[in-house]
């Protein structure tokens, strides 16, 4: 059934650029926050497993 409703759609290659365009999103995003975060809490942060 679902190989004849995806032979059944024309031009399926926004399937595919969907998913890539999230992961770039997702991936800017953590590394925009990643970048911005202050020293004080990525130190706060690292020694959280020690306390």
């Amino acid at each position: 059934m679902y190989k004849y409703i995806l032979q059944s759609i024309e031009d399926i290659n926004w399937l595919a650029i969907i998913p890539l365009l999230l992961f770039f999103i997702f991936f800017s995003v953590t590394v925009f926050n990643t970048l911005r975060a202050k020293k004080s809490h990525i130190e706060k942060m690292e020694n959280l497993p020690f306390q």
